[in-house]
């Protein structure tokens, strides 16, 4: 079985680490490559690995929402979110899109009660749409959507109401952003903190951390480093944290399942990840 992933860039990766514990994990003999591919390589990619036999691949930013155009079907999640990050090619060399983002954010909060409560979303791009999918899904009432232009997120912020019309979603400019205090979940889908990418940067300050509920939770999806500029305000000021790594285990496996029909043990694979990460940092 041949898996990629495509995007760029891709330097920062994880997902071969899982997809290799996944592989032993079910008795797979399969590899997972990384495919550096910026946006005007995208239809060649495509080709490419339409004709070299690949069963499938994973996508990343910033070809989320552009590789929807290419699919000939779409599971729910790609419906509710217009954003895609898992496909399988089929035998025709057809593709199949389904978004494993929404299934992995939900199961690392699969314990949290968020029914007609308010979540405040960082960011617009294909990340922020499966979160407010996944938010949805858990019974969201009010997303607030923070965003550097609120004016060129318009198209965004439109889909995301015209999906979810029975949820309050404003949309407000980052930098209007004051406290946080009446907010149940912050959720973090841009890349600020990510490693090699304005790694030493949160957000958002300590004062909107500080304002949270207590009983608030602070979600970063950003998963390398493990402990992001974010995560560590949230430890800071013992408000309850999910970390990236999560997700990603879980969306993960979750495509493992799409793709042959079998669920790796999620544990297993976030334990190697952690090893290779913590091998990577000494």
């Amino acid at each position: 079985m041949k898996l990629a992933l495509i995007g760029y860039p891709l330097g920062h990766s994880l997902s071969p680490i899982l997809y290799k514990a996944a592989f032993e994990d079910l008795g797979i003999d399969g590899t997972y490559e990384v495919l550096p591919t910026e946006s005007e390589d995208l239809i060649s990619r495509i080709k490419y690995l339409r004709s070299n036999k690949y069963f499938g691949f994973n996508v990343t930013i910033p070809h989320k929402v552009p590789l929807t155009l290419f699919l000939s079907k779409f599971d729910e999640y790609v419906n509710m979110t217009g954003a895609v990050n898992c496909v399988k090619i089929k035998e025709d060399s057809s593709l199949s899109g389904y978004n494993t983002d929404v299934w992995g954010f939900t199961q690392a909060i699969d314990d949290v009660d968020l029914q007609g409560k308010h979540a405040a979303v960082l960011g617009t791009g294909g990340a922020a749409r499966a979160i407010c999918a996944g938010l949805y899904t858990k019974g969201i009432g009010k997303i607030d959507i923070y965003t550097r232009n609120v004016i060129d997120s318009k198209e965004t912020i439109d889909t995301l109401r015209s999906r979810f019309d029975k949820i309050e979603i404003n949309a407000i400019q980052l930098s209007l952003m004051e406290t946080m205090e009446d907010v149940d979940i912050l959720v973090n889908t841009t890349p600020l903190g990510m490693k090699n990418f304005q790694e030493n940067s949160s957000p958002v300050d300590d004062k909107q951390i500080e304002s949270l509920k207590e009983d608030a939770i602070v979600y970063d999806i950003v998963y390398n480093p493990l402990r992001t500029p974010l995560i560590s305000k949230a430890i800071k000021y013992n408000k309850r944290h999910v970390c990236g790594i999560d997700m990603l285990v879980f969306q993960a496996q979750r495509a493992m399942e799409i793709w042959c029909g079998k669920k790796p043990d999620a544990k297993l694979m976030k334990i190697k990840a952690l090893e290779e990460y913590i091998i990577k940092e000494r």
